[in-house]
């Protein structure tokens, strides 16, 4: 039987959250992006509430989402204040539940992508924070 050794188990849970960590930053940086170079009234026909709130909530929170989309990843993948990592990863908790809200709020029950957004925000934020924080540069 093969036993998970501490140094295994490290190993495992560094894979995991420089995983996560990557999916977090394709799914937020990307999805910022696309958001802003994207025609709005395009963008409308997608998301039905683009077309029925401010421009300004749109331009926002696609900041927010490349903002945090690079702040999970950059300061660990640099080790220049690494500690912004979990920091970040809260900030996309917080925009996960707002956007889970907003969505219910509006009817919309199909939030099961933003869920899966705030389990993995709440991974790296727990993981970099208390499990495997990366240590700073020199």
């Amino acid at each position: 039987m093969r036993t998970t050794t501490p140094r295994n188990r490290s190993k495992k849970l560094d894979l995991g959250l420089w995983t996560a960590q990557g999916l977090l930053t394709l799914a937020f940086a990307g999805a910022g992006v696309w958001k802003l170079v994207t025609p709005r009234a395009q963008l409308a026909e997608i998301l039905p509430w683009v077309g029925e709130t401010p421009p300004a909530l749109l331009y926002a929170t696609s900041v927010f989402d490349i903002l945090g989309g690079i702040g999970v990843l950059l300061p660990a993948l640099t080790r220049v204040k690494p500690g912004l990592t979990p920091l970040a990863a809260l900030g996309c908790v917080a925009l996960q539940v707002s956007a889970i809200v907003f969505h219910l709020s509006r009817g919309e029950t199909d939030v099961a992508f933003n869920v899966a957004l705030l389990a993995l925000a709440l991974f790296v934020a727990w993981g970099r924070h208390r499990l495997a924080p990366i240590a700073p540069r020199g």
